[in-house]
């Protein structure tokens, strides 16, 4: 309920101040690629029930099937900026205040990634969706499908409002980095082929993430350091 709160409040706070970002970011679209301004597409949500999710447009000629290997195709210019700087995200806020997702969660990935997670993998599901999460901080799109999966589900077994604010905090100076926003030579990210390991159980060790509460701070000390985001 907490978290709820939270995110309710801080999402219309944010949407209401970057108003005037979004009435200028809507706008430029409308001139250089028209209608539509935005990207709806369904994503699998809490505990795999599809959602909609809102993005401003990047592409032209988008989809629902859109594969990685054709978005340097269709990536406008202007496109590329808004991904660079995360603004095409701003209209995920909406998607927070509905209750689709979660200001820090796991990332929606597409539905057809759904069935190709592991047993393991697959309880990334447990929690909201996330605007960022504890994979955009610590590599985004450069790193591999199994370290960002295994983030994800780090992060569900010790969420925490604590945990949150840690990644919200770290958040923005990933974003003014731009680290990781693409995968090596890619426009965006590889296509996910399936978990390469049917993990059965939690690592030991954190996967060097920052801990939720004050019994596990030692376990991850020396890892509070998440130093580099949907």
């Amino acid at each position: 309920m907490a978290k709820r709160i939270f995110d309710l409040t801080v999402a219309t706070l944010l949407l209401v101040l970057s108003l005037p970002v979004l009435a200028m970011t809507a706008l430029a679209i409308l001139l250089t690629m028209g209608r539509p301004i935005l990207f709806r597409q369904l994503r699998p949500g809490l505990q795999g029930r599809p959602f909609e999710i809102l993005k401003f447009r990047t592409m032209v000629n988008e989809g629902p099937d859109d594969r990685p290997d054709q978005d340097a195709l269709r990536l406008t210019r202007l496109g590329r900026f808004l991904r660079n700087t995360s603004i095409d995200e701003l209209p995920q806020l909406w998607n927070v205040i509905r209750g689709d997702m979660s200001l820090v969660g796991p990332r929606p990935q597409l539905m057809r990634y759904y069935p190709l997670y592991s047993p393991w993998h697959r309880r990334r599901h447990e929690a909201l969706p996330g605007i960022t999460g504890l994979a955009q901080i610590r590599g985004r799109n450069a790193i591999s499908w199994d370290e960002r999966l295994d983030l994800d589900v780090w992060y569900v077994d010790h969420r925490s409002f604590w945990l949150d604010l840690k990644i919200l905090f770290q958040t923005l100076p990933a974003v003014i980095q731009r680290k990781g926003i693409t995968a090596a030579g890619r426009a965006t990210m590889v296509e996910f082929q399936g978990s390469a390991s049917p993990a059965a159980e939690a690592p030991e060790t954190a996967p060097a993430v920052a801990c939720s509460a004050s019994s596990r701070t030692h376990e991850a000390e020396g890892a509070l350091e998440l130093n580099s985001v949907a």
